[in-house]
């Protein structure tokens, strides 16, 4: 093949996948169910389908409803002895019971297909009234026909066999077995008892059958969550109550309107549970959801078969519909949202009896939900960790459509054979770094609750417009997540890296000083040391681990010792505070034992009790927050980090009282003694190298609070390079600026020079005494030589 050929062929493959690809963008992504595409902004009714606006939708809020050719009015016919079926998108024939297709088959088309006959009388097919094979023969004088026959539960007119039967009518002749909280209703060759309007059948019986036994619908018991203090939801349960004792079946629909109104005024003017507290608010609107499921479900029961809408002075609106065994949709619609669901998701298998569908718009629900956490499906939350791998921080949420409350008379709404359809308009669009979710309200063991989306998928989202399929109904709403990605600066994580490496070297330094430099043992000695050790591991385990962000458990972990370490560190330089607060007050007599006794049996204790306590409590109150998506630290919401903030704060303003009042005794007894100068030029010191470390300690984390407003940014340099040098500063103040450390280690320098002197003196030594002998042995070799 020649280049211009394949040149031609390549173009062709180009321009089909370009045609392809438009085709397949095109398609608006709002279409329901039952259509054909046409392009992005329309759609096309498929044959058997049709929609309110004609055959072409151009709107997400149109649907294409299922045409019922049975009718009535019926615009196809079976034929004799057959009944028409209608299916969703189509219909077909079937014969009646008693009858079957000469063919054999099940069904047909139309009339011209017709072949059904009596399974026992091939000849019946031409008939144009039911013939049965005679079981029984009883003479029937009554009616007036001469000699009668009863095929069955049949009449049979004539007096030759087989016979012309006619139905017989048990439920007129009163020879029926129906309870009478029920009625009959006669079917070709029997009857069924079904409960009348506003009766539901008894638990262990199901409706239309001929043992059928009923009972009159009752308004469900709902009770007010329980621990909530509110006068306005009292009031609100006593009115249900009021519902609840005048309720009859007969009036179902006023008590339906009543219900709805008062739950309207609720969420209209909550009043005084506008000052309860957000895991209160959620609690009273789990309890409400859940009520008026469980309340509208019952009530539907006893309503007319139909469509019917209800709604309260404050918006809160009801859409019911309640029909008959069939295969076309059921469409709702409520303010902003619209539901799509088949008879399969909404009747419940083996009752023959109407089902209900109801979709509830409550606009002041948003208010006691909008704040409520976000919890994603595991398949989202890592997909999003992978989109912004490393610098996903948090994620925010805000409502865009108002709750809404599906529910259907399915007794297991929860495991639907086919998904429901959610059509949810909303006046915001997500921009860069905000994402649509489709979610539902997922109500806990306690009656608390969150926002969840395990099986919830958005199917398209466009402009305004947003499509969710769920295989479970609840209350749904759409969120908008705002993700707080973390920018990564290279010359802050550099500076972080070089300045905790150089503070471990440090740190290290200074912990072996302190046990090994005997001259400097004593109790302030203790402190450095047991502060320095901390530092020292908090520091190691930052530097290595903190964005061991793959295994969730293992980073709880981490940020935990994190947690620990850093506090055990804050608590240390509290008790170094504490010392020299002490050790100043007691220079009037000059007696440091006290001091010492005391500090020695107080230390370890509250070094290392109080932060395990701390760790302890806020792990054991929510070990969840421990970890976020880019670092193993402590997680911002619902201010889990004061669990660390809130003591170093307090350590610092304790320490900082302790170093003034330090100060002031000092200049006191500057002023007043003259002697033991040397004992208040040690204690100088001291205060000097402690608020040194309060400086160090304390005001590098002040500076990562204040990392707010336009100096953000030099805050976090500020915080960075100082929190990184925390060991290098300890180092010098404690130990180079120390006159005894210096002299100690000028002993070990002078001790290393010594022994590395004497090592090469001796090696020397051992060289020439080898090189001498060398030289003996020469020369004896040679006199031996010439004396041969």
């Amino acid at each position: 093949m020649g280049y211009r050929a394949r040149a031609s062929l390549l173009r062709s493959l180009l321009n089909m996948v370009s045609i392809l690809t438009d085709i397949a963008t095109t398609c608006a992504l709002w279409c329901p169910p039952g259509y054909t595409c046409i392009n992005s902004t329309a759609c096309h009714c498929s044959p058997g389908f049709t929609s309110l606006s004609g055959e072409i939708i151009t709107s997400p809020l149109d649907s294409c409803e299922d045409i019922n050719e049975c009718g009535p009015p019926a615009t196809v016919s079976c034929g004799n002895n057959a009944d028409c079926q209608n299916t969703e998108g189509g219909y077909h024939c079937t014969c009646i019971p008693g009858y079957e297709l000469a063919s054999g088959e099940p069904t047909f088309r139309n009339e011209s297909e017709n072949t059904c006959q009596g399974k026992n009388d091939p000849a019946s097919s031409t008939s144009p009234r039911m013939r049965f094979r005679v079981t029984r023969i009883i003479p029937e004088a009554s009616r007036g026909q001469g000699l009668g026959y009863r095929c069955g539960a049949q009449v049979c007119v004539g007096t030759d066999v087989p016979n012309t039967c006619k139905d017989k009518d048990e439920c007129s002749s009163g020879e029926h077995h129906c309870h009478n909280s029920t009625i009959c209703t006669n079917t070709v060759g029997s009857y069924v008892c079904h409960c009348r309007q506003g009766w539901v059948p008894k638990p262990g019986f199901q409706n239309k059958q001929n043992t059928t036994v009923c009972e009159e619908v009752s308004f469900p018991t709902w009770m007010p969550p329980p621990g909530i203090k509110s006068q306005r939801l009292s009031c609100f349960f006593h009115r249900l109550q009021h519902l609840r004792g005048n309720f009859s079946s007969a009036s179902v629909q006023s008590t339906i309107q009543d219900l709805i109104q008062e739950v309207g005024d609720l969420l209209e003017g909550p009043q005084d549970l506008e000052n309860l507290s957000q895991s209160e608010k959620q609690f009273v609107a789990t309890n409400l959801l859940l009520g008026l499921e469980k309340a509208l479900r019952w009530l539907g029961k006893a309503l007319p078969i139909g469509a019917m809408t209800f709604s309260s002075s404050a918006g809160t609106k009801l859409s019911l519909k309640v029909q008959e065994q069939g295969y076309e949709n059921i469409t709702l619609i409520q303010n902003q949202t619209k539901m799509l669901l088949t008879w399969d998701t909404v009747h419940e298998s083996g009752d023959p009896g109407p089902a209900v569908a109801g979709l509830l718009s409550t606009p002041g629900m948003g208010k006691f939900l909008a704040k409520a956490p976000l919890v994603l499906d595991t398949v989202e939350q890592a997909a999003l960790n992978e989109t912004h791998k490393g610098v996903l921080q948090e994620i925010y949420h805000d409502l865009l459509s108002e709750v809404i409350s599906a529910f259907i008379s399915n007794k297991d709404p929860q495991n639907l054979r086919h998904p429901v359809t959610f059509i949810f308009q909303h006046s915001v669009i997500p921009g860069p770094r905000e994402k649509v979710f489709c979610v539902f309200w997922e109500h806990g063991q306690n009656g608390s609750g969150h926002w969840a989306t395990s099986g919830c998928r958005m199917v398209g989202t466009k402009d305004n417009s947003t499509i969710c399929q769920c295989t479970h109904l609840s209350s749904f709403a759409i969120l908008m997540a705002h993700y707080k990605v973390q920018v990564r600066d290279s010359a802050l994580t550099v500076i972080s890296y070089v300045g905790l490496s150089l503070s471990l070297l440090c740190l290290l330094l200074a912990v072996l000083t302190f046990l090994f430099c005997k001259a400097i043992h004593n109790t302030s000695t203790s402190l450095h040391l047991q502060l320095s050790i901390c530092l020292f591991l908090a520091h190691l385990l930052f530097l290595t681990a903190i964005d061991r962000t793959e295994i969730k458990v293992l980073c709880s972990i981490i940020a935990g010792a994190l947690h620990y370490l850093y506090l055990a560190s804050f608590t240390w330089m509290l008790l170094e505070g504490l010392h020299l607060f002490l050790t100043a007050r007691n220079l009037i007599v000059v007696n440091y034992s006290s001091v010492n006794k005391f500090m020695k049996k107080l230390m370890f204790p509250v070094g290392y009790g109080v932060p395990a306590v701390i760790v302890t409590i806020s792990a054991a109150s929510q070990p969840y927050l421990y970890g976020t998506p880019t670092s193993c630290w402590l997680n911002s919401k619902k201010g889990f980090k004061w669990s660390f903030l809130g003591p170093v704060c307090s350590i610092f303003s304790v320490n900082l009282v302790f170093f003034l009042v330090t100060l002031w005794m000092l200049k006191s007894k500057l002023s007043s003694l003259n002697s033991d100068v040397s004992t208040l030029q040690n204690t100088r010191k001291l205060t000097f190298k402690a608020t040194a470390q309060l400086f160090i300690l304390g005001c590098t984390w002040c500076l990562g609070i204040l990392q707010v407003g336009p100096a953000a940014h030099v805050m976090a340099y500020l915080f960075t390079i100082i929190n990184s040098l925390q060991g290098v500063f300890i180092f010098l103040v404690y130990c180079l600026l120390n006159q005894q450390v210096r002299k100690q280690y000028g002993e070990w320098f002078k001790g290393i020079y010594i022994t590395k002197s004497r090592s090469e003196k001796y090696t020397l030594s051992s060289k020439t005494e080898s090189d001498a002998c060398k030289y003996s042995a020469v020369r004896s070799h040679i006199a031996d030589t010439e004396c041969n």
